[in-house]
């Protein structure tokens, strides 16, 4: 991220430990995390299984108290969840009794400040930019998982937040359905001019996606490295076999592997 821009999200010092009453002792799971995300910029961390990066999103957005060091959002110091953030999880829980017009406007209908024409409009506009429109009627089990996951994503955005948390959005999805997701996920960012933070374990995945990708360390976690993707910005699934594309991902893997090797979950080679 370029030092003269003021970033939309930065974590400063970042730690998190949790008390874990059967072993009597406390547990860290963040040590000073420093990460700074740029409006527009779309970030996805990877890291060792289990090393705390659904921690840090819930952190981002206010869901678990900090022991340290803080979160901000355009300067603000994070202390709960708020309308600037909204997250999308592996999940996408549709209320199956709504339709998908009914279920994109859920958040902004529980906030009660728009009219029920405007809320309409709003819902139907965000259906279309998830590439839907015609289904506003169509109810949860009518559609696909990739359906589904896009409803998610335009329910999320419904209430216009600065700042977009992905936990893993695809993770349920066919490997195919998952790949064609990542296409229009940067489509439909790009056209809603969002920021986003991604968590994901796929290092393929990260990287097609991202501006940049930061690695965790084994728990408790630091920011191991931060890698620019110096990638074209239009981006096909043709992209991912082109060698620096490999490179990238052979490079990430290796600093995964290594912090997989010091908790002893794999052999470093």
């Amino acid at each position: 991220m370029d030092a003269r821009v003021s970033p939309k999200m930065e974590a400063r010092g970042l730690r998190i430990s949790f008390y874990n009453e059967r072993i009597k002792r406390h547990l860290n799971v963040l040590d000073g995390i420093d990460l700074a995300v740029a409006e527009g910029e779309l970030v996805s961390i990877v890291g060792p299984s289990g090393c705390g990066k659904s921690t840090f999103l819930a952190a981002v957005d206010g869901l678990t108290r900090v022991s340290g060091g803080e979160v901000r959002i355009d300067g603000r110091v994070v202390t709960k969840p708020g309308p600037d953030r909204a997250m999308v999880f592996q999940h996408d829980s549709l209320f199956p009794w709504r339709t998908v017009l009914q279920n994109v406007v859920y958040g902004i209908e529980l906030q009660g400040a728009m009219s029920k024409s405007d809320m309409r409009n709003r819902g139907r506009s965000l259906v279309e930019l998830v590439g839907l429109k015609g289904f506003e009627d169509h109810f949860p089990h009518e559609l696909s998982g990739g359906m589904r996951q896009r409803v998610n994503i335009a329910r999320a955005l419904a209430p216009d937040p600065e700042l977009l948390l992905l936990d893993e959005p695809f993770a349920a999805l066919d490997a195919q359905t998952r790949e064609f997701m990542q296409v229009e996920l940067l489509k439909i960012l790009s056209r809603a001019k969002k920021t986003a933070i991604f968590i994901t374990h796929q290092i393929d995945e990260a990287i097609f996606l991202s501006n940049r990708v930061a690695v965790f360390s084994a728990r408790p976690a630091r920011v191991k490295e931060v890698i620019e993707i110096d990638l074209p910005k239009e981006r096909t699934l043709a992209l991912k076999h082109q060698p620096r594309f490999r490179d990238l991902q052979e490079h990430i893997w290796r600093l995964i592997e290594e912090e997989s090797a010091r908790t002893g979950l794999v052999t470093a080679s």
